[in-house]
């Protein structure tokens, strides 16, 4: 059981305390952690997060192979979770869209996110 977050802060629940996830819940919140965070921005979590900030740099043709790369890479550390799929799309220019596709413990989860 981890503690709810959303747009970075942590959520109150109706009497005021701090709301918690578990389950398949608290799994994508931490999947969507590691995706969104940058790696290498944790100084005693050095290997938390991922490096898709980084994918405007790699040329158009290549992003699609480099954006997998970094996916399984932000979620290597997570047990029991494969990574089935990953899309990349640019609905408009300088900004990308990332799903992603997992299986968990034999059920299927989906991720998603913008990219700046």
């Amino acid at each position: 059981m981890e503690l709810k977050w959303k747009d970075k802060d942590y959520q109150t629940g109706e009497t005021g305390g701090l709301e918690t996830v578990s389950g398949g819940q608290e799994l994508l919140q931490r999947v969507l952690m590691r995706l969104s965070a940058r790696r290498g921005g944790f100084p005693f979590l050095p290997e938390l997060g991922s490096r898709l900030h980084l994918l405007g740099r790699e040329p158009e043709r290549m992003r699609q192979n480099v954006a997998e790369v970094y996916v399984r890479e932000a979620l290597s550390s997570e047990d029991g979770l494969e990574v089935l799929q990953v899309s990349l799309s640019e609905p408009e220019a300088g900004r990308l869209d990332l799903s992603v596709d997992l299986l968990w413990k034999g059920l299927p989860v989906s991720a998603s996110l913008s990219l700046p």
